[in-house]
C-alpha cells in the first residue's frame, strides 16, 4: 500500500536577528515532527548553520538549490541567498528586514505555484521589513494582496478562535474604518473558514461590542445599536447562528466564549489582549479567508532573548500542526462538497453492507 504524501511545508525565517531560526531549528530538531510533513526552510544553509551553532543544536537538514531537489522525510533549507550575511541577533537593523523579505517573497512564490502545501512565517519586524516591495502593516495584508481572496486575522487555540475585523489598525481609526459591509465579509469570512478549515458543518459566532458595556443604549456611543445589532439580526434571519454584541470585558472573564465556535473582535487589541492572556504561547496566527494555508507562532521577533537559547518552540510547532490540520481539512471539504449526492450514495451504500 502506497504511504500518502506527506504535507510540504514552506517555512519562512523571519527577521534574522529575531528569534525565528532558533524556534523552526528547535521544532525540527524532533524528528517526529517529519512524521507530519516535509519542510523546506527558505533561507540559506549559511545562516541556518549559524544559528544551529549558536544554539549547540544536533540537527540534521539537507541544503538545495531547486524546489525539485526536495528530499521526504528530512528538514530541507533552500538557498534562497548564498552570500554571507551579518547576523547580529538581538539587533533591530535593516539586514535582519532585507532577509526576511527575501524568505518571504520566495516562499510566497512557491506557495502561489503549488510548489510547496502550506506556508508557515516566522516574525518579521514591521518596521525592519518597510521597502518599495513591501509597504504593509504585517503579514496578512501583504498575503491578501499576493494570495486570491479576502483575509481575516484569525487567532487559534485549542479551545478559542478570535478573529478581527480590523487588525493592525490605530485605535483612533477604527470607529470610521468599520461599516456594516466590511463586519458583514469579515463575518462571512469567519463562517466559511469555520466550515471549510476545521468542519464545523454550523458555525456558532459571538460578535463583540465596538463601545463599553455595548453602548448602554447609546450612553457610551451609538454604534453598537446602529451599526452590529441590526446587521447580526439580519444574519440570523438568513439563518446563521451569530449572536451578539457582547460587551467584551466580561465575554471572557465570565467563560462566554467557551458557547461558541469563535468570536469576532472590532480591533486588534479587543481580540489580542484576551487571546493572548489566555493562550500566549501556544497561539497561532491563521491567515483565513485566502486560496492558500498561513499560519504563524502568536508571539513577534522577540529580540531581547534572541541568541540566548531561551526562546520557546511551542507556539510554532503548533504552527506547523494548525497549517497541516487545515490543509487535511480543506481538502476533505473539496472531496465533500465536488459531487455530494455522489458521496452520500456510497455512504448508504457502505452501511447497507454491515
Amino acid at each position: 500500500m502506497t504511504e500518502p504524501k506527506k504535507v510540504v511545508v514552506g517555512i519562512s525565517v523571519g527577521d534574522l536577528n529575531g528569534v525565528g531560526a532558533e524556534v523552526i531549528i528547535k521544532t525540527f530538531e524532533d524528528s517526529r515532527m517529519l512524521d507530519f510533513c516535509t519542510p523546506v526552510i527558505f533561507g540559506s544553509v549559511r545562516f541556518i548553520s549559524f544559528v544551529k551553532k549558536l544554539l549547540s543544536s544536533e540537527l540534521n537538514f539537507h541544503g538545495i538549490d531547486k524546489l525539485e531537489d526536495i528530499i521526504p522525510n528530512r528538514v530541507n533549507v533552500l538557498n534562497v541567498w548564498k552570500e554571507h550575511v551579518d547576523i547580529s541577533p538581538g539587533e533591530e537593523n535593516t539586514v535582519g528586514g532585507t532577509y526576511a523579505l527575501k524568505s518571504l517573497e520566495a516562499s510566497v512564490y512557491a506557495l502561489k505555484n503549488n510548489e510547496i502545501d502550506v506556508l508557515v512565517t516566522a516574525p518579521i519586524h514591521k518596521k525592519n521589513i518597510q521597502s518599495e516591495k513591501f509597504h504593509f502593516p504585517g503579514h496578512t495584508d501583504y498575503l491578501a494582496q499576493e494570495l486570491e481572496g479576502e483575509s481575516l486575522m484569525f487567532m487559534l487555540s485549542e479551545d478559542l478562535r478570535v478573529g478581527l475585523v480590523t487588525d493592525h489598525v490605530p485605535l483612533k481609526e477604527v470607529v470610521q474604518t468599520l461599516s456594516a459591509r466590511r463586519i458583514e465579509k469579515k463575518i462571512e469570512l469567519m463562517h466559511q473558514s469555520l466550515k471549510e478549515d476545521f468542519g464545523i458543518i454550523k458555525p456558532k459566532i459571538a460578535v463583540l461590542s465596538v463601545n463599553p458595556h455595548a453602548g448602554d443604549g447609546g450612553v457610551i456611543g451609538t454604534e453598537d445599536d446602529t451599526l452590529l445589532k441590526p446587521l447580526i439580526e439580519n444574519l440570523r434571519n438568513k439563518d446563521k447562528l451569530i449572536f451578539g454584541p457582547y460587551a467584551a470585558d466580561g465575554f471572557f472573564g465570565s467563560r462566554n466564549y467557551k458557547n461558541f465556535d469563535a468570536v469576532l473582535g472590532c480591533y486588534h487589541d479587543q481580540g489580542l489582549i484576551p487571546f493572548k492572556t489566555l493562550s500566549f504561547g501556544r497561539g497561532v496566527n491563521f491567515t483565513a479567508g485566502l486560496s492558500k494555508v498561513r499560519t504563524s507562532p502568536d508571539h513577534g521577533t522577540a529580540f531581547d532573548i534572541a541568541g540566548k537559547n531561551i526562546a520557546s518552540c511551542d507556539s510554532f510547532r503548533e504552527a506547523v500542526y494548525s497549517a497541516i490540520d487545515i490543509f487535511k481539512q480543506r481538502e476533505e471539504y473539496k472531496i465533500l462538497n465536488a459531487n455530494p449526492l455522489e458521496i452520500s450514495q456510497k455512504r448508504s451504500s457502505s452501511k447497507k453492507r454491515f
